[in-house]
């Protein structure tokens, strides 16, 4: 089963690291947080990623084509350039289409434009800026069980602040930057029939607004609810939130 990731966009509340970058590449301990991501995936052996580029597609490019030799020993011929690999075995086997779907294409556009690429049967999609513990073998067993178009695993965000109950003005209890507790919010790890791209209009289309407004009138989209671990790379606290994780050694999402 191919993967979809999305990774055009221009990160903007990351400007610090995504004006030299794409988000996707900014780094989560020493490796883009795009490679923590089909990380996961390939846990669940889903080896096969289709990636919709844009804003600085080509540093994308760049790691991709020379992921192989920066992670492999070598032995260089430097009279005739010949470059022999050895020692790949810490290489993942992985499949990566890189496909430029425009410098300012909406998140719907670009999903329209891997159509050719991700073949007429069942996909995965996610967005390449966010990691999580969502179990994709159960995600797809829920999605192939309701036989609707589409499903969205649903999360509930961290809160930003302390939680607080009362008791009249008394402090009953106090939680320090909880998970919320109220609301479900799009995780951006989908499973969707090829029919959903006849819900996309064009490069101007914005994925969560009308294709997912449709799909949910049509009784088309369902959702996985995941209570555990999710986090999204959207601000530079963010990033720390997941560097300090990392740096810990018990970063949830490390599975492999």
């Amino acid at each position: 089963m191919k993967v979809g990731i999305l990774a055009g966009g221009h990160g903007t509340r990351l400007a610090e690291e995504t004006e030299i970058k794409p988000k996707p590449m900014v780094e989560i301990g020493g490796r883009p947080i795009l490679w923590h991501i089909m990380m996961h995936y390939s846990c669940f052996g889903h080896r096969e990623f289709v990636i919709a580029l844009g804003y600085k597609g080509e540093v994308i490019k760049r790691y991709m084509v020379d992921y192989c030799s920066l992670n492999s020993n070598m032995t260089i011929n430097l009279k005739n350039g010949q470059v022999d690999l050895h020692d790949t075995d810490g290489v993942q086997d992985w499949t990566v289409q890189l496909i430029d779907t425009g410098l300012n294409t909406m998140t719907g556009g670009r999903i329209k434009r891997l159509q050719p690429y991700m073949g007429n049967e069942t996909f995965m999609l996610t967005w390449g800026d966010g990691v999580s513990t969502v179990d994709l073998q159960q995600l797809l067993a829920f999605h192939r069980a309701h036989g609707r178009l589409a499903t969205m695993t649903a999360v509930r965000p961290p809160a930003r602040y302390g939680h607080m109950e009362f008791d009249g003005d008394r402090i009953r209890e106090f939680t320090e930057k909880p998970q919320t507790a109220e609301g479900w919010i799009n995780g951006a790890f989908f499973v969707m029939e090829p029919q959903v791209f006849d819900y996309i209009e064009g490069d101007d289309t914005q994925f969560e607004k009308e294709p997912l407004e449709r799909l949910a009138a049509d009784a088309e989209l369902m959702a996985y609810k995941h209570d555990g671990f999710w986090q999204c790379m959207d601000t530079r606290r963010d990033k720390h939130v997941l560097e300090k994780l990392w740096d810990s050694g018990e970063a949830p999402w490390k599975i492999w």
